[in-house]
């Protein structure tokens, strides 16, 4: 018969063995790594990506790069029109125990969109104090006061490319994701047992209360390794990876989902917009002197037609803005990312409106022919009175 252990026994031992862990995890350090802090604008409706890199290459006098995903062959994974990367060079953040360095890089995508990431490296911080710095460098470019940070990195990007924004526009949509990334800890560490060695939920959180067990689960829910000792885990605005070789191919593939959802979400509001003026303007249409309503129609329908024609060129530019074929594992990524930042939402939103507009400027076409019809009627019908009339005057 197995014997009872007393409640305050079993108290103790959890008690100690939450001790144990702390310790453990205090023992570990991070002795290579880096925070990534990102900040997306949509610029423009297009950049000419060739335009910007002559353009920087004369204005600033610094060279740029087309982006590619370094360790992935490029028939499995690869950018459908190659970002331009530039170096902005570094700058300081304002922390509350003392100024830090970081770099600042940008890119540019096709359809628009800037991205601008800030880099911290990190080196011999415990995984507590590492944790802490993130969240502090969080804290620092996300409050109000950081368009101060923000503003200034963005005008040099918009100088450096000069006239290769096509029909630019002020920056009202952003985006930011932060990245706490380790590339080496203290003593060797396998995927599987980092969970359990760090607690990882104050990083992807920013909470410092504890989280209830359900709210856990659901933060360490998208958990992703492909070897032994490599890990991501992702969440809607933060996301750990542990990456020994320093690979750079997951950080590279959710800037690309953050940028279409940031796209996408401009297309939708876009669309929000246009569909009260387009029902305003039908209204307005069919309230006027009827005779020329065919060319009113036909102007209109026209227009609707042109919007159609944008929003679906550049919907399929960000739709294809990376395509995977033959990684698995960066295929997993790269499609929990767009889930978890709901990009299959707001594009089916998006593809709904235009489905609207669609309908609307068939209406339209319609009403047109229909109003030629009816008027070449009514000159017919004139034609014959008035040869009728003429034949009684004879």
């Amino acid at each position: 018969m197995t014997e009872a252990i007393p409640a305050a026994r079993l108290a103790t031992s959890d008690k100690a063995g939450a001790e144990v862990a702390a310790l453990a995890e205090s023992a570990l350090a991070v002795t290579a790594g880096a925070i990534l802090a990102y900040r997306l604008f949509d610029v423009a409706y297009a950049i000419d990506l060739g335009r910007a890199e002559a353009s920087w290459a004369r204005i600033v006098r610094t060279g740029s790069t087309r982006g590619r995903l370094t360790t992935t062959p490029e028939k499995a994974v690869a950018f459908g029109v190659p970002p331009v990367a530039l170096a902005l060079g570094p700058i300081t953040l304002s922390l509350p125990d003392g100024p830090l360095s970081a770099t600042a890089t940008a890119r540019l995508y096709d359809f628009g969109v800037v991205s601008i990431a800030l880099r911290v490296p990190v080196a011999g911080l415990s995984w507590g104090v590492f944790t802490q710095r993130l969240n502090a460098v969080d804290r620092a470019v996300s409050l109000p006061r950081a368009t101060d940070l923000w503003t200034p990195l963005l005008d040099r990007v918009r100088q450096g490319v000069g006239d290769a924004l096509i029909r630019p526009m002020p920056s009202t949509l952003e985006e930011d994701y932060l990245i706490g990334v380790a590339n080496a800890f203290s003593e060797p560490l396998l995927a599987e047992a980092l969970p359990a060695r760090l607690d990882l939920i104050p990083l992807l959180s920013g909470e410092q209360r504890p989280l209830s067990d359900a709210a856990r689960r659901d933060l360490l829910r998208h958990r992703y390794s492909y070897y032994t000792d490599d890990l991501v885990v992702l969440t809607w605005d933060r996301a750990f990876i542990y990456e020994p070789r320093g690979d750079a191919d997951v950080i590279d593939v959710l800037e690309v989902a953050n940028a279409q959802l940031l796209e996408m979400r401009y297309y939708d509001e876009l669309l929000d917009a246009e569909l009260p003026r387009m029902y305003d303007l039908v209204e307005a249409t069919r309230r006027r002197w009827p005779l020329p309503g065919a060319r009113r129609f036909a102007d209109l329908a026209r227009r609707l037609y042109t919007i159609v024609a944008e929003v679906t060129e550049l919907t399929e530019k960000v739709d294809n803005a990376l395509q995977v074929t033959e990684d698995v594992y960066l295929a997993r990524i790269y499609a929990a990312a767009l889930d978890l930042f709901r990009v299959p939402t707001v594009s089916a939103a998006v593809d709904r409106k235009l489905s609207i507009i669609r309908d609307t400027y068939t209406a339209l076409y319609d009403e047109a022919h229909s109003s030629r019809s009816e008027l070449l009627e009514i000159i017919i019908l004139v034609l014959i009175v008035v040869e009728i009339v003429l034949a009684v005057v004879r």
